[in-house]
């Protein structure tokens, strides 16, 4: 399980959700298998944990145990397959960690990484029809350079999105390695490095459609929770966690503050720590993976009982 990914803030994240041992809880973002282990650890024999992953590879790391259930589809549907288990709006608690596995990133012909030469995938689920190449050879100047812009925060994204036209004029950019000789020069000198991991980045996001899928969950997941329930999300970038900030704060992704008659704001979440949870100096030097993890966590309100926010 470990070689397949290493759970971030594994202890931090199943503590805040796991309070009642049989109850009935959520790991959005099976992957290896790491933190639902956990969770199953802290369950009685009535405790029950459903999971999620799109990626078929994860199937593989299914626990041989009749309290868990592995379902293989894409979390932004979680409420729909938690009303089709039978258990509605009675979950106790959901964890989802937003992080791409390290099988993902070490798998070369998944064509996550620019370590290796391999071809433009990116696909979390290798059923999907678009794959990064698709984006990079179909996509007009203007697209791309609003998929780096706004996915990667990439400081030259108009230039790389040029780049990448001329490119492929010539001959499609099929691989890791077409890609990085095209874009070569709107790469700085120094942190090279850093710099091709946001358009990876950038190239991932709009692949995967993660955003909007990340939107779907958390107001699934919302509908999901029973009154009480906890909510706790690990991010690895500044537009996700701001995605889910926001939610908590307001109960949509993009922070607009709705009131009641009464003046409170119409959020279905309250924050259980106003700051993020980070990981500590010793997990980032066992998984440098974990330095850019952030941890939120929430806790469902009553219906009607919305608290007034500042």
């Amino acid at each position: 399980m470990s070689d397949y990914h290493t759970p971030v803030l594994l202890e931090e994240s199943v503590s805040a959700i796991v309070v009642d041992p049989s109850g009935i809880y959520a790991d959005a973002t099976f992957g290896g298998g790491g933190h639902s282990a956990a969770i199953l650890s802290r369950l009685s024999g009535d405790g029950r944990l459903i999971a999620f992953d799109r990626d078929a590879d994860a199937l593989g790391n299914k626990p041989d145990d009749s309290r868990f259930t592995l379902i293989h589809n894409n979390f932004r549907f979680i409420h729909n397959f938690l009303l089709y288990e039978g258990y509605g709006s009675g979950i106790d608690g959901i964890l989802a960690d937003l992080g791409v596995s390290s099988h993902q990133f070490d798998t070369p012909e998944r064509g996550f990484s620019f370590r290796y030469d391999a071809n433009l995938d990116m696909r979390m689920n290798t059923e999907g029809a678009t794959t990064a190449a698709d984006i990079i050879n179909s996509r007009s100047e203007k697209e791309l350079e609003r998929i780096f812009r706004l996915y990667g925060e990439v400081e030259n994204s108009g230039k790389t999105a040029r780049l990448i036209c001329t490119a492929r004029e010539s001959s499609p950019i099929m691989t890791t390695g077409d890609l990085e000789k095209a874009i070569d020069q709107a790469l700085p000198q120094f942190a090279r490095h850093k710099a091709l991991a946001k358009v990876y980045q950038a190239l991932r996001i709009e692949v995967n459609q993660e955003m909007r899928a990340l939107e779907k969950f958390l107001s699934g997941a919302a509908a999901s929770l029973r009154p009480g329930g906890r909510l706790a999300v690990i991010t690895y970038h500044s537009l996700e966690d701001r995605m889910v900030k926001n939610f908590i704060r307001t109960g949509n992704v993009d922070g607009k503050e709705e009131k009641d008659f009464f003046g409170r704001t119409k959020a279905p979440m309250k924050a259980i720590n106003k700051k993020p949870v980070l990981p500590s100096e010793e997990e980032i030097s066992r998984n440098t993976r974990a330095r850019s993890a952030k941890l939120r966590t929430a806790e469902k309100l009553p219906a009607g009982n919305r608290e007034e926010r500042q």
